[in-house]
C-alpha cells in the first residue's frame, strides 16, 4: 500500500529536484539529543514519518485486536492542527499557523487510525472534512495542498474518506472529476506496455511510467479501501481489460493483473538504488512487497500473494526490526490480508515487536484473528467513549472461553 519515504529519500529528492517541483517540506528536525514525546512510536527521528508511523502502529494493533494506549492515542490526537490537517510531525506545544505545512497523506492515514481506534471520532471527521476542502480539479490530491495530484496520496485519502463515511464518487469537482477520475487518468492502458499499472504522476510530456508503490496504492484507492484491508474470496485468475469505459473496480483488477503478473516473475519488488549509491544492483522492496500482497488479497486474489508472503516470512522480519513501528505494522498488515499467523512470522511475534515500540498497551487478545473474521470496528458507528464493538467482542470472548485468549498489559518499547 502506500508508502511514506525515509528521512533520507526525502532529503535526497529535495535536492536533485530543488525548486524543479514542488517538495514535501517538514517541520524542524528535532535536535539528536532531544527526548522524544511520550507517547510517539519508535525511537528514530519522527520529523518525516511520526503521524505515519503512529498511525500505521495503531491500524496493524486493531487487526490483531490489540488496544493502544490512552497515552499513544493522545499524542497522535494532540498533532491535529484546529483546521483538521496534520503535519508529518510537528512541536504540539505550538500552534498551527500560515507557516505550517500541512500534509494530506499524514492526515488521510491518522484519519483512518482514529477511526479504528474507535476513539475521537470527531477528530477524524474534521480531518476528513480538511482533505475535501483540499481537492484538486482533476478530483485527486497531492502530498501538499495545491501539489499536482498523485497516485499514492490521493489513494490514501480515498481511504480516508471512505472510511469516514463520505461517498467518494459523488465527490466532484466543478468539472465533475471524482478522485475515481484522477486514479483512473494515471492507468496505463492494458494494450501498452506495462498494461494495466499505474503511474505515481504523468511525465513531462504527459506519459504515464509504470510505478510498483503507485499501483499497490492504486488497486485499494479505486476499490474505496483503506490502508487495513482484510482479504475477500478470489473467483478468477486477474485479467486486464482493454476499453475506454472502465469502472473503477475494473481498473483496479488491472492494476492487480500487472502485480500478480511482476510477482509471478519471483515473489518479490525491486527498487532502484539510490542515487549515487555504490552498489547498482536493485535491492528488494520489502514495504512494496507487503503492499502488494494487501493490494492482491483486497482485490480477491490472495493466491497470487502466496508466494509473496512466503518469501516475505524468511526474508524481511529483519528489515521490519531494524525498520520500526512502520515496517512491522506492514508485514503485519500483509500477514492479516493473507491468513499468515502474524504473531508467528518468520519465526518472529510481529505483534510483540510492534508493541514494544511504544507505550504499553491497554489490553491485548489472543490468537490472532482470521482476515475473514469479525473485524474490531466497522468504522461507522464510533464515539469517544471507549472500544469499538468487536475489540469488545473479541475481549469478552477472552474472558469467557478462558483458553486461547489472553488480557495483558505489555510494555511497548521508524520509515518511509
Amino acid at each position: 500500500m502506500t508508502v511514506r519515504r525515509s528521512a533520507a529519500a526525502l532529503a535526497t529528492t529535495a535536492v536533485l529536484l530543488g525548486a524543479a517541483a514542488p517538495v514535501a517540506v517538514a517541520a524542524p528536525s528535532p535536535s539528536p539529543s532531544a527526548e522524544l514525546p511520550a507517547g510517539l512510536y519508535g525511537t528514530a527521528d519522527p520529523t518525516y514519518d511520526g503521524v505515519w508511523r503512529q498511525s500505521l502502529a495503531f491500524l496493524a494493533q486493531k487487526i490483531e485486536y490489540v488496544t493502544p494506549s490512552t497515552q499513544a492515542v493522545d499524542w497522535l490526537v494532540g498533532q491535529q492542527c484546529d483546521s483538521g490537517a496534520f503535519t508529518s510531525y510537528r512541536d504540539a506545544s505550538k500552534p498551527c499557523d500560515a507557516s505550517t505545512v500541512m500534509d494530506t497523506n499524514a492526515t488521510a492515514v491518522a484519519v483512518q487510525a482514529l477511526v479504528e481506534v474507535n476513539l475521537h471520532r470527531d477528530a477524524a471527521n474534521n480531518g476528513a472534512d480538511w482533505l475535501k476542502s483540499v481537492q484538486n480539479e482533476d478530483g485527486g490530491w497531492g502530498y501538499n495542498p495545491g501539489s499536482p495530484s498523485d497516485a499514492n496520496s490521493t489513494s490514501i485519502v480515498i481511504g480516508a474518506l471512505a472510511r469516514t463515511g463520505v461517498p467518494v464518487g459523488e465527490l466532484t469537482t466543478a468539472d465533475g472529476s471524482t478522485p475515481y477520475t484522477a486514479l483512473q487518468a494515471l492507468a496505463i492502458p492494458c494494450e501498452d506496455k506495462d498494461g494495466g499499472a499505474f503511474a505515481y504522476q504523468p511525465g513531462k510530456k504527459g506519459e504515464l511510467t509504470a510505478n510498483l508503490d503507485a499501483t499497490a496504492a492504486s488497486v485499494l484507492g479505486l476499490m474505496g479501501k483503506g490502508i487495513a484491508s482484510g482479504t475477500s474470496n478470489a473467483v478468477k485468475d486477474p485479467s486486464c481489460a482493454k476499453g475506454d469505459d472502465l469502472s473503477p473496480e475494473q481498473t483496479a483488477q488491472n492494476g492487480a493483473f500487472f502485480l500478480a503478473d511482476t510477482l509471478k516473475k519471483q515473489p518479490y519488488l525491486e527498487q532502484a538504488p539510490m542515487p549515487g549509491a555504490e552498489d547498482s544492483t536493485p535491492q528488494p522492496d520489502y514495504g512494496n512487497t507487503a503492499d502488494a500482497v494487501v493490494a492482491l488479497a483486497a482485490s480477491g486474489h490472495k493466491n497470487k500473494a502466496q508466494s509473496s508472503i512466503t518469501w516475505l516470512q524468511k526474508n524481511a522480519t529483519g528489515w521490519a526490526k531494524q525498520g520500526g513501528p512502520a515496517a512491522t505494522a506492514q508485514l503485519i498488515l500483509a500477514a492479516h490480508a493473507t491468513g499468515a499467523d502474524a504473531r508467528s512470522f518468520g519465526g518472529v511475534d510481529l505483534v510483540k515487536q510492534l508493541n514494544a515500540t511504544g507505550p504499553a498497551p491497554a489490553a491485548t487478545a489472543l490468537p490472532s484473528p482470521t482476515p475473514t473474521g469479525p473485524q474490531p470496528s466497522s468504522g461507522t458507528d464510533s464515539d469517544d467513549s471507549g472500544l469499538s464493538l468487536g475489540w469488545l467482542i473479541g475481549i469478552g470472548l477472552a474472558a469467557g472461553a478462558g483458553i486461547g485468549f489472553l488480557l495483558s498489559m505489555r510494555r511497548k518499547k521508524q520509515q518511509p
